[in-house]
């Protein structure tokens, strides 16, 4: 079987960031369409790019890279992965975590950046509880009022109704828990809540605060090649495709402007570095 390249192993990637401890952990990684990844790119494009992407068979090995932050006694994960209810070669974060000495009871916060089978179909265990059960839950509200619309069904495509279904199990089993938050919120201080709608509508990045920044991106950008070295290109997963353009472009340039670390939930694990201006685009530099 063909494997991702430079997947997560038991050395994982740990960093200080200000007043924040950050370990990077693995859930695996989910096989998606190159078409999707290059949906955007002209025709005469695509060979040269697609050689260059991690994948085999016509698809990218997309990694799934999660944040497990410390900051005195919280402890707060970015997205939760998928479980066993997507990918065979995603859900394993709950064996990395346990690995990692993290327990799922001492998880204070769970923050969701987007509410994507891949990053909160491990919400629940396979008896219907929570897999975190003293956790807080936070969500942007756009987010929330985007997938629990009771006529989603009739105003989405039918690609997107089981993508619903699912988002609309887990976030209703957290409604009891749940914090909404808008762009510029805290979660805990220093940890702060950025608009990067687009990839869906509520889609927020998150921000720690200390030297120059760490954001961590989600799916503002999903592929380390394609997004910073193509930014105007079309991602097909992105709900609105114009606005996910408009709000990655803002997001790197951002970033290489003011030198802020980024750390991305698909991009080569442990997913952190920097985006560097090239021309009309960027390039993404791994943290050394």
């Amino acid at each position: 079987m063909t494997t991702p390249r430079s997947m997560a192993n038991a050395d994982v990637y740990r960093f200080r960031q200000g007043d924040f401890d950050v370990t990077v952990l693995s859930d695996g990684f989910i096989s998606v369409p190159t078409d999707i990844v290059l949906a955007g790119a002209p025709t005469e494009d695509r060979s040269a790019v697609a050689s260059r992407l991690d994948g085999a068979d016509g698809v990218v090995f997309s990694k799934c890279n999660i944040p497990v932050i410390r900051k005195g006694r919280e402890l707060i994960l970015v997205d939760i992965g998928a479980g066993d209810k997507y990918q065979p070669s995603d859900g394993k974060l709950p064996l990395n975590l346990l690995a990692a000495d993290v327990s799922a009871e001492a998880v204070t916060k769970i923050v969701f950046t987007h509410a994507h089978p891949d990053h909160i179909w491990a919400t629940l265990l396979a008896d219907g509880a929570l897999r975190f059960p003293n956790a807080t839950y936070y969500i942007g509200s756009a987010e929330w009022d985007f997938w629990m619309d009771p006529d989603f069904r009739t105003k989405m495509p039918s690609e997107l109704h089981g993508f619903a279904d699912g988002a609309q199990r887990d976030l209703t089993a957290i409604s009891d828990r749940v914090v909404m938050l808008q762009p510029g919120d805290e979660v805990v201080t220093g940890l702060s809540a950025i608009d990067t709608a687009g990839h869906t509508p509520g889609h927020l990045s998150f921000e720690l605060a200390g030297g120059d920044g760490l954001i961590i991106t989600a799916d503002a950008a999903t592929n380390e090649i394609v997004s910073f070295e193509h930014p105007e290109w079309v991602f097909g997963y992105d709900t609105l495709p114009e606005l996910a353009i408009r709000s990655r472009e803002t997001l790197l340039d951002r970033a290489a402007k003011d030198r802020t670390k980024l750390l991305g939930y698909h991009w080569t694990y442990p997913g952190v570095g920097f985006a560097e201006r090239r021309g009309d685009a960027f390039v993404y530099v791994p943290d050394s």
